[in-house]
């Protein structure tokens, strides 16, 4: 079992999908821009015995983000599942935010993941398929939140292009757009949407889901 891989492991839905998938017994790899963020979700996964390799990168940092995916197959092999959970999530109206800010942002919610997807997707694919797994958000776009709007918006279609792609090779794209605020407790608590992920993973090719929405009822 050559495991899964996690990408922004914070203390919400990335860690929870680390708890998840390594509850399963697949051995983890874990990767944040701080290495305190990683110790804590490795701290997190600890009590169900598997591997856990830890690695820092900035997903906007593409050599240090391709640097970090190869150290993680170095020691797991190619993954079984890949899951992207960075995110730049703030509140900006029309006009409120700088073009730098804007591509700042992009380069979070999206290009991060397109460098994740373009360098193990060959590998995935040429093995025989494997699971690619992005945090998705905004089902409705609102002028309150451009930025987190046009990121998610670009996430759909990220989705739709890599299994284009990819998918007639055993490569299963999705999201699970998530609406609301993660807090634990509430119906937005990581660890039910975190179900989604393990859910999407384990779905036979002929019932794929490519998007999965997690709101209120």
């Amino acid at each position: 079992m050559a495991g899964a891989l996690i990408i922004g492991v914070g203390p919400g839905i990335g860690q929870a999908v680390a708890r998840r998938f390594a509850a399963q017994g697949m051995p983890v790899a874990l990767i944040a821009r701080s290495a305190d963020t990683v110790a804590a979700a490795a701290q997190a996964v600890a009590p169900t015995g598997v591997k856990v390799v830890r690695l820092t990168a900035d997903s906007t940092d593409e050599d240090a983000l391709r640097a970090a995916i190869d150290k993680a197959s170095a020691e797991l092999g190619t993954p079984d599942v890949a899951v992207y959970n960075a995110a730049a999530v703030r509140a900006d109206g029309p006009g409120e935010l700088s073009a730098r800010g804007h591509l700042d942002a992009w380069a979070v919610n999206v290009v991060g993941a397109l460098t994740a997807a373009a360098h193990l997707a060959p590998a995935m694919a040429a093995r025989g398929g494997g699971s690619f797994l992005i945090t998705g958000g905004m089902p409705v776009p609102k002028p309150e939140y451009v930025s987190l709007s046009l990121g998610k918006a670009g996430v759909r279609t990220l989705v739709t292009l890599l299994h284009q792609r990819y998918g007639d090779e055993g490569f299963h794209a999705a999201s699970v757009t998530v609406d609301g605020p993660v807090a634990p407790g509430t119906y937005f608590d990581p660890d039910d949407i975190a179900e989604h992920y393990w859910r999407l993973h384990e779905q036979p090719r002929e019932r794929w889901e490519h998007e999965v929405l997690h709101s209120e009822p």
